[in-house]
């Protein structure tokens, strides 16, 4: 795997591409970090089983998969200037129907809508990163997933905050949508690195990019286990009000933020992302059992947030190996790990749903547990074949 030492290491440089990127992850992750506490709310708003309350998740990820099967070809067409910003009008117009929708068959069409639209402007996030800073795109990617943390650590209080007022919890969805009309009017001339024209060569992704893509799938389905399904959790363990729930789950983000930053610090020499993700596997995997098997409200809150410093860099570093390990073709790496985020958003809350209307949500969160084993496992097979970042990418 590529390293540099400090020396060699190139200037890490911010530019206005990697801010918009940057703001526009945060976005993307403030509907991710709702979707979870919605999902809470619309059970009991509309009197929803966990089973149709996850199709939403479902939904949104048939969203993100439509988005990976077409993601190479529209930016190769359309341009990555133009894919982002109309991605960013569909996140609004998907907002926009969640703000407005009491009616199940509207909050589905929002899931779908704010799916296609969320995982574009992530996706057109992500390889705008890539490209731009080559060798250094795991401290880039983290960095973006700093600021969506920070956005996160808010999001489930405010929507919490907003359950208890007159209001409700649906104007919190409006503040995203005038985040990205802000940067449209200030940074929509902003220019974009283009994807490299096509080669005589096989459009094959190299083998070496499959244990990565994997990799990706398993930190969503960790990541999004505790997203969907943690509030449920201390409501029924611990005995919090929906809204308080919600509340705690902040916790969780702050974990995540905690995580990426000490991550960030680690990858500024690039080459390190397979040990960081090591060790995030073994912090996740005790404070979710902590957090699994803990009564005590506040014993639970620790163990929420010692769970999101463990989660925090698992998405952002194995999506960089991902990418680094396309062999130069990352809008396509990057359209097939959408293909695996959107199964593992649509897949892990849906099984998880499933299984709380059989057997409650405390033993049917046996499948976050299995997931970080699966993950540590592939990992090690992607270490030990030599298979991550290729030190030409």
């Amino acid at each position: 795997m590529a390293s540099l030492s400090g020396a060699e290491a190139p200037r890490f440089t911010r530019d206005r591409l990697t801010w918009l990127a940057y703001i526009s992850l945060s976005s993307y992750a403030f509907y991710l970090y709702a979707l979870g506490p919605v999902l809470a709310f619309l059970h009991q708003e509309l009197h929803l089983s966990y089973t149709v309350a996850s199709l939403h998740s479902t939904i949104f990820s048939v969203g993100a998969v439509v988005t990976g099967m077409t993601f190479d070809r529209l930016t190769r067409r359309a341009g990555r200037h133009r894919v982002f910003w109309l991605s960013a009008a569909a996140t609004v117009l998907g907002a926009l129907l969640f703000f407005v929708g009491h009616l199940v068959v509207v909050t589905l069409l929002a899931a779908f809508v704010l799916g296609v639209g969320c995982t574009y402007l992530g996706a057109g996030c992500s390889v705008a990163l890539a490209d731009r800073h080559g060798r250094q795109r795991d401290r880039a990617l983290l960095e973006g997933n700093v600021g969506a943390s920070g956005t996160g650590v808010v999001v489930p209080a405010l929507l919490g905050v907003l359950a208890g007022t007159a209001a409700g919890w649906r104007p919190a969805l409006l503040v995203p949508v005038l985040a990205l009309a802000v940067l449209f009017v200030l940074l929509r001339h902003t220019a974009f690195p283009e994807p490299s024209p096509p080669t005589s060569a096989a459009r094959r992704l190299p083998r070496g990019f499959w244990g990565p893509c994997l990799l990706v799938a398993l930190a969503v389905g960790i990541e999004f286990a505790v997203i969907f399904y943690g509030v449920a959790l201390l409501h029924i363990s611990v005995g919090l009000s929906t809204g308080a729930a919600a509340i705690v789950l902040s916790l969780f983000v702050a974990g995540e933020l905690a995580g990426r930053l000490v991550g960030a610090r680690l990858t500024r020499r690039p080459g390190r992302a397979d040990r960081v993700i090591g060790f995030a596997l073994v912090v996740a995997m005790a404070g979710f059992l902590a957090l699994w098997l803990g009564r005590v409200a506040v014993l639970s809150a620790i163990a929420l947030f010692v769970t999101g410093l463990g989660v925090g860099n698992l998405y952002p570093l194995s999506l960089a190996m991902a990418l680094g390990a396309g062999g130069g073709k990352t809008d396509q790496a990057m359209a097939r790990t959408q293909v695996a985020v959107g199964l593992a958003i649509g897949t892990a809350p849906l099984l998880l749903g499933v299984l709380s209307d059989h057997v409650g949500v405390v033993r049917a969160l046996t499948v976050e547990p299995a997931l970080i084993v699966a993950a540590a496992v592939v990992l090690w097979v992607v270490v030990r074949g030599g298979r991550g970042e290729p030190a030409t990418a």
